[in-house]
């Protein structure tokens, strides 16, 4: 268990700093987004959608996954990267179950993708992470909640025995 919870960590730190270099800028996004229009097709809708899935922007996340999904149901040939770039997309929003099951479908068909499989243990140990900090901050509020009644009850109990 050890191994694999090294792996996804390593998986998560690796896959973190390839999105954070990936990130596109205002320019190339712009270029890409004035082809598709100049020229619509699946391939220049494809380029721009998933330029927009590496986005620190959450609007242009959104918008990715719908535009990737919708490549996927007209059955556009590279359907595994929409896929893929709709999962990384997922993941960036924070939305780590959605993206671990897309890059399920995708190891289904694809076992051989470590690009699928970084991702399938980056989108797990985040999910833990996640979970781990809420117990603690859960944790945390009750301990000062428990302890704010015991202070309560301390400062009662001294003031009736005062009378």
């Amino acid at each position: 268990m050890g191994t694999t919870k090294n792996a996804q960590k390593q998986a998560k730190a690796e896959l973190d700093d390839k999105l954070t270099l990936a990130q596109p800028n205002r320019e190339i996004l712009e270029e890409l987004a004035i082809a598709c229009a100049k020229s619509p097709s699946p391939d220049n809708t494809f380029q721009y959608a998933f330029c927009l899935s590496k986005s620190s922007e959450p609007s242009e996340l959104r918008y990715a996954v719908t535009i990737l999904d919708g490549l996927v149901k007209e059955g556009y040939e590279h359907q595994v990267d929409c896929m893929y770039g709709a999962a990384c997309a997922l993941y960036l929003l924070g939305e780590y179950d959605k993206a671990r099951l897309r890059t399920e479908n995708i190891l289904r068909s694809h076992p051989e993708s470590r690009l699928a499989r970084e991702l399938h243990l980056a989108s797990i140990e985040s999910k833990e992470e996640r979970d781990r900090r809420k117990m603690r901050e859960a944790a945390i509020g009750g301990v000062s909640a428990a302890a704010a009644v015991g202070v309560a009850a301390g400062i009662a109990s001294i003031l009736l025995s005062k009378r």
